[in-house]
């Protein structure tokens, strides 16, 4: 395989959506949980920053992994939550999170 055919490789497009410090911690926090307002999502992520979290959300959102759900009223509350394609990646995670564990 040549770099061009690696750059539309399925395998490359998957590791760019799940590439950045935070985004394995992001989707752990929504695999646990049904759905997650912002704020909590920030509380049980030690060290980032509001901005970095509401980043990486955004390009998670872009790639049909993560759902935001605005819900109107006094305080406005932002949600997030997994969206069914990315249900999909359970067991995947689940299976490098096993290969990870057997390389130590």
């Amino acid at each position: 395989m040549n770099f061009e055919e690696f750059k539309n490789c399925g395998l490359r497009r998957s590791l760019d959506i799940l590439s950045g410090k935070w985004k394995p911690l992001i989707l752990l926090n929504l695999f646990e949980q049904d759905q997650v307002r912002f704020v909590e999502l920030w509380r049980n992520m030690p060290r980032i920053s509001k901005k970095v979290l509401a980043e990486q959300l955004k390009q998670l959102e872009e790639d049909h992994i993560v759902q935001r759900i605005e819900v109107y009223g006094f305080p406005p509350e932002v949600y997030y939550k997994l969206t069914d394609r990315a249900r999909q990646l359970g067991p995947v995670l689940d299976a490098l999170h096993d290969w990870g564990n057997q390389s130590k």
